[in-house]
């Protein structure tokens, strides 16, 4: 679906059935990455959000997560599969290059900042939780306090992690550079899946799937400190992002949510 301002929205045909769960926009072409589907290609370009076309992807791996733009490229994540295949490549969206990586897990989000990709993932427990790449295609494991990270955001030269899972309020971890990682409290106790950072109003902005009633969202100004706010409505936040100076957030059931910059 698709919005000029956030609040009025039309459905659009994607280019296949199938769980698309990342969607990314760089260098002229929104490019969409799916977990599963209907057939062996799990990537789709459009040029306005309008118009998808499928693309051709590595056939080895089906279930990518995540993808993000930077340094004039594209990068794909997903969950690994024995050979340790769980990153991919591209410069315009259409043409895929396979990436090793390591240890296996679950990699959920990837996000791109200050000359490097940071990666978080969901289900290890080994406390190497991060992967970091200068060019996507080249991977370093790093440690990391252990809780299911789900998302992972770049604003305020800081990277900001929010977890689905974990250990009391131990919910969000923070970095200067991707490698080393410092843990602080959430604003409550929930299962955050994402996070962003709205760069006009300085603040970082994450909501939650499940928690108590309608605080479901949280806010902070330096990724350290954070103060619930209560979302329009209860429902399983899955996303969030920011744009010309409104937040919009989607659930599962098909709620949308926005906030605007006054």
């Amino acid at each position: 679906m698709t919005s000029p301002d956030g609040m009025n929205w039309t459905s659009q045909r994607s280019a296949s059935q199938a769980e698309w769960r990342s969607i990314m926009y760089g260098n002229g072409i929104f490019v969409a990455v799916a977990n599963g589907g209907m057939d062996d290609n799990h990537v789709m370009t459009s040029p306005n959000g309008i118009n998808w076309t499928m693309q051709e992807s590595p056939p080895e791996i089906d279930n990518w997560n995540s993808v993000t733009f930077g340094m004039e490229k594209f990068v794909a994540i997903g969950a690994n599969t024995e050979e340790g295949e769980t990153a991919m490549t591209s410069p315009n969206g259409m043409d895929w290059t396979l990436a090793t990586t390591t240890p296996l897990g679950t990699w959920s989000s990837v996000t791109y900042g200050n000359g490097i990709f940071v990666a978080v993932d969901l289900f290890g427990m080994s406390g190497n939780q991060v992967m970091t790449s200068p060019n996507g295609i080249s991977w370093t494991t790093h440690a990391s306090p252990v809780a299911g990270w789900f998302s992972v955001a770049y604003g305020m030269d800081l990277f900001v992690a929010v977890a689905y899972l974990g250990e009391g309020t131990n919910l969000v971890m923070t970095s200067p550079n991707g490698m080393n990682w410092t843990i602080h409290q959430s604003a409550t106790i929930a299962a955050w899946t994402s996070v962003t950072y709205a760069e006009a109003e300085q603040i970082f902005v994450a909501v939650a799937g499940g928690g108590v009633g309608t605080n479901l969202v949280m806010t902070s100004p330096n990724g350290m400190n954070w103060t619930i706010q209560e979302s329009a409505a209860a429902a399983q936040w899955i996303s969030v992002t920011y744009s010309n100076g409104t937040l919009v957030a989607v659930s599962l059931d098909g709620k949308v949510m926005t906030s605007q910059s006054s």
